[in-house]
């Protein structure tokens, strides 16, 4: 149980109180590497991930979207045009092919939490997807989740039903068969 210590003091007398060197925290040295044990400890620089993630990251993803509602499984290529670092975002465009339809899309990336939001932007999607609509992604580009822009659509009842999209970088080639 703590005590509390009261005293009698004259008006305008002060108490010394001992100072801590470590208060008040200067938040610039939160950025510089500490050194434990004889060796240095880096830091994690966001905006440097971001930079190194928008000249790294594969430009074309392939997969497929399983809605959630029933309606068939369909082909997914995403070809991403601009990839450009921003703070600690990394801002997407680009056009993704939904089976036989093809929207342009823009999202973001979260250097440090890997989390994605990517839309598409075309006013007529796939079955189980209503405009308006993104993917949201917790690692990166896969698995991710189509989030329905509302609960209820009373035009399509499935649209809002949601989705899941993978994606993968190692897009496979069709061979083009020759036609003689």
């Amino acid at each position: 149980m703590p005590f509390l210590l009261a005293m009698d003091l004259p008006i305008g007398s002060q108490v010394p109180f001992q100072q801590n060197p470590q208060l008040p925290l200067d938040p610039i040295q939160l950025a510089i590497p500490v050194e434990v044990e004889s060796k240095f400890v880096e830091s994690f620089d966001p905006v440097a991930r971001a930079t190194v993630l928008a000249d790294t990251l594969p430009r074309q993803w392939c997969g497929t979207f399983k809605p959630f509602d029933g309606n068939p499984t369909v082909d997914v290529s995403l070809n991403l045009s601009s990839l450009k670092p921003m703070g600690q975002m990394v801002d997407i465009r680009g056009s993704m092919n939904l089976g036989t339809v093809t929207t342009p899309v823009q999202g973001n990336l979260h250097a440090k939490s890997d989390q994605l939001d990517l839309i598409p932007l075309a006013d007529v999607l796939v079955a189980g997807m209503e405009p308006g609509g993104m993917f949201l992604g917790l690692q990166d580009f896969s698995p991710t989740s189509w989030s329905p822009p509302r609960l209820v659509n009373t035009n399509d009842p499935s649209a809002a039903i949601g989705g899941r999209l993978a994606l993968s970088s190692t897009c496979e080639s069709v061979p083009v068969m020759p036609l003689w």
